[in-house]
């Protein structure tokens, strides 16, 4: 089944595939189907010989704010449980079915945590056109091009650590990428920040005005696709083989692991809890709310 909140596009005379989040009343962040999706279209890039770039971009001037927090459910492939729960159901045991299992978290988790590898590894260059907003899983998908040209007025973060702790998974790339002292700012924090503001770090390839990012990803997807193609997917499975050894060795099983174990938190009294939130207020409160509980105050 084809989602039409993700396009595809292809421009054969310059070799480069365009993949658009389409889902702009959300801000471009995407389910389960929309990450299937994506992956179907990149399977698609990495078999076609003529293809050599593939562009991904959200619509209307949003990369991607991550995934569809709305339906936490919907990502454990259990809609039952949301109904359940609201009904009081109870498992074999007599006990308050509340949770997707352990089970199914590990199961699911290595699954998406699968997508974010394979794009890491992609074999042909990846270019990100990247605006608005770049947040979670967004957030990764812009670390994870090969090139990434950003505005310097897009918000980057992971405001996920706010609910689910810092232990999310792709730690290592995080690190990699952003370097340790401010990924730990960053997922220690939940903040959200400008791009300009760390445009001095070299994170991102290209850091431009919002205008202009259009224009830039294009002519680095051109750029690029000039390159000799058997050379580049050489070129990409040595730069893996080097960042596998140097810096994200053991990732795939522990991403996923502690995404899996972050996703059971406990919480104590005066601790917020997004998901009580979110059953108590919606969703659109339980984010005010998360965003009141955490807003400290700098000193003058």
């Amino acid at each position: 089944m084809t989602d039409d909140r993700v396009r595809y596009e292809v421009d054969a005379d310059n070799r480069i595939a365009t993949i658009t989040l389409n889902n702009p009343k959300q801000r471009n962040s995407y389910d389960a189907e929309m990450r299937d999706e994506i992956a179907r279209y990149l399977d698609i890039v990495a078999d076609d010989d003529d293809l050599t770039v593939v562009l991904l971009r959200g619509a209307e001037g949003v990369f991607s704010t991550g995934a569809d927090m709305n339906n936490a459910y919907g990502w454990y492939g259990d809609e039952r449980l949301r109904e359940e729960q609201k009904a009081g159901a109870r498992g074999p045991s007599g006990q308050k079915k509340s949770r997707p299992s352990q089970r199914r978290r590990l199961t699911v988790d290595r699954k998406s945590f699968g997508f974010y590898h394979n794009f890491m590894g992609f074999p042909k260059v990846t270019v990100g056109e990247i605006n608005g907003y770049a947040l979670g899983g967004g957030f990764e998908m812009a670390l994870m091009t090969d090139i990434s040209v950003i505005a310097r007025d897009t918000k980057i973060g992971m405001p996920a650590t706010r609910f689910l702790g810092p232990a999310l998974g792709s730690l290592h790339m995080f690190f990699h990428r952003l370097g340790p002292v401010l990924a730990r700012r960053m997922l220690l924090t939940g903040d959200i920040i400008e791009a300009g503001s760390v445009e001095h770090l070299g994170i991102f390839t290209d850091t431009c005005d919002a205008d202009q990012v259009t224009a830039r990803a294009r002519y680095w997807a051109t750029k690029a696709a000039k390159m000799p193609a058997d050379g580049v997917v050489i070129a990409k499975e040595a730069f893996r083989l080097v960042e596998q050894s140097q810096a994200y060795q053991g990732e795939e099983v522990a991403s996923y692991l502690f995404h899996a174990y972050g996703t059971n938190l406990q919480f104590s009294p005066g601790e917020f809890n997004f998901v009580k939130a979110r059953a108590q207020h919606g969703t659109k409160e339980a984010f005010r709310l998360r965003d009141e509980h955490f807003h400290v105050q700098e000193p003058h």
